[in-house]
């Protein structure tokens, strides 16, 4: 039997999901972030350098692209969700 719920690569044929940002390179001469929701898209070698706001749900977060994200998800350095922590004491 297989499993169904098996996460599988996108095929080599299709090469990487990424969006065609229309401004990549202004941002990259002016240093101004790109605002996106495209946490699905992979960070490209042409990415380096350049500054992104990635949504994760809530908030835009801030991602500066180095040269060992590439080949990543964008909304792979993005977290949805925030650590929780006990209190000690209701009063504190």
């Amino acid at each position: 039997m297989i499993p169904t719920s098996i996460a599988r690569a996108r095929s080599a044929w299709k090469g990487p999901f990424f969006v065609a940002f229309p401004n990549l390179a202004q941002a990259l001469k002016n240093n101004t972030p790109i605002r996106t929701n495209a946490r699905s898209c992979t960070i490209l070698p042409n990415f380096v350098g350049l500054k992104f706001l990635v949504h994760n749900g809530k908030d835009h977060i801030p991602i500066s692209v180095t040269e060992e994200m590439v080949g990543h998800k964008l909304g792979e350095f993005a977290p949805t969700r925030k650590r929780f922590s006990y209190r000690l004491t209701k009063n504190r």
